[in-house]
């Protein structure tokens, strides 16, 4: 079956579009269509096919029936990975990848230092790279790493400046005293607070209550622990909170510190100032306990009025069924502000333990997933103790 003769001018139309679509979607197997792709349409299909359709086709295939897949050679997939970055814009070639990653198991082809070169960076595909990271050959391993940084330094231009910005402002809000020294009054913020006790008669403003300038701190004026769980399912998370712990203990105002675990707790609070490094320190996958990463957190803990835990977890824990929760309400009732993250990432509603995530609630700590471009606001939020949205 041929496809359809294109309108006058050599533009396809609306019909002729949508048959041309399906069949791109739905592959060979949709010759009801009416539509056989040719030329650049022909090429589409041939790398869509390789993901999405069967299996690698075999020599003297009845019918010479095209089947699909990257088969085993590194050569083969860097042609492909070049093909679909010239069919496909940025976002559905990472999409692509990914696919091929989980579908064919593209990610042995990763130790390949050709394949690592010729793939699309992007944070999937960092979370591939570390768990393979003790498998990956010397002669990958430079590579790996210069992927790993190319990821992290586009994440960093695009939320290291915000954050900085909206977390400084949370903090002299939260530092602003209510009963400040006459030096120290902000008079205009004081004249905007009390509008409402303005007097007509006297053309004045009755202040009854002062706002006051933020003092001078020689200490950090809060602390934050960054708890996050290591397990494979969390890897996209584990991420961007390397990148969001860089950024935080940037900050003078901030002491920050980075804790990441699985059965064991690793504290890698000495390597922020180099995400990458922090990166090749985790280990993805493995199994979880809470409870032994929220005790560790709780002993680091010096001045529970000033700091604010955010655990990034999906509450599936492998430890003590009850102790997680105990030690959240301990942290609490000493004074912590406990933010609970399911996710820190774009992927949308992540799957997570419902009857911890419930149990929390009832403690007062809600549990949700967070896309990296909301994360500002949410600590904004747990810095000035008030909740995520007011």
């Amino acid at each position: 079956m041929t496809s359809p003769t294109p309108a006058p001018g050599g533009e396809l139309s609306d019909d002729e579009r949508r048959l041309r679509r399906w069949r791109l979607v739905l592959g060979a197997e949709a010759e009801s269509t009416g539509w056989t792709p040719t030329g650049r349409d022909a090429a589409v299909d041939r790398a869509l096919a390789a993901v999405y359709r069967g299996e690698p086709s075999t020599a003297g295939e009845p019918g010479g029936r095209r089947t699909a897949g990257l088969g085993g050679s590194a050569p083969q997939v860097v042609r492909w990975l070049g093909d679909i970055r010239s069919y496909f814009p940025t976002g559905v070639v990472r999409l692509l990848q990914q696919d091929a990653i989980t579908r064919l198991g593209l990610d042995r082809l990763l130790l390949e230092p050709e394949v690592l070169a010729a793939v699309e960076p992007d944070v999937r595909l960092v979370a591939t790279l570390l768990t393979l990271r003790q498998a990956l050959p010397e002669s990958t391993r430079r590579s790996a790493r210069e992927v790993v940084a190319a990821v992290v330094a586009e994440l960093e231009r695009r939320l290291a400046d915000r954050t900085r910005a909206v977390l400084t402002g949370a903090l002299d809000r939260s530092a602003r005293g209510a009963r400040p020294r006459p030096h120290d009054i902000d008079w205009d913020r004081t004249v905007r607070a009390n509008l409402k006790h303005y007097l007509p008669e006297r053309r004045t403003v009755v202040p009854e209550r002062l706002v006051g300038y933020a003092r001078a701190r020689r200490a950090a004026a809060k602390e934050v622990v960054l708890c996050v769980d290591q397990s494979g399912s969390m890897a996209p998370s584990v991420v961007h909170a390397a990148v969001f712990g860089a950024v935080l203990a940037s900050m003078p105002a901030l002491a920050t510190r980075l804790v990441v675990f699985d059965t064991s707790v690793v504290d890698l609070t000495e390597h922020l100032a180099d995400p990458v490094d922090v990166l090749f320190a985790t280990r993805l996958g493995g199994g979880t306990d809470i409870d032994r990463a929220l005790a560790y957190c709780q002993s680091r803990i010096t001045r529970p009025a000033d700091t604010v835990l955010v655990l990034i977890s999906d509450l599936y824990e492998g430890g003590a069924r009850d102790g997680m929760l105990g030690r959240v309400a301990e942290l609490t009732a000493a004074g912590v502000r406990v933010v609970v993250l399911l996710a820190l990432s774009d992927e949308g509603a992540p799957a997570h333990d419902h009857g911890r995530a419930a149990a929390l609630a009832a403690l007062g700590v809600t549990a949700f997933a967070c896309t990296p471009d909301a994360f500002p606001e949410v600590m904004a939020a747990a810095l000035e103790d008030r909740g995520y949205g007011e």
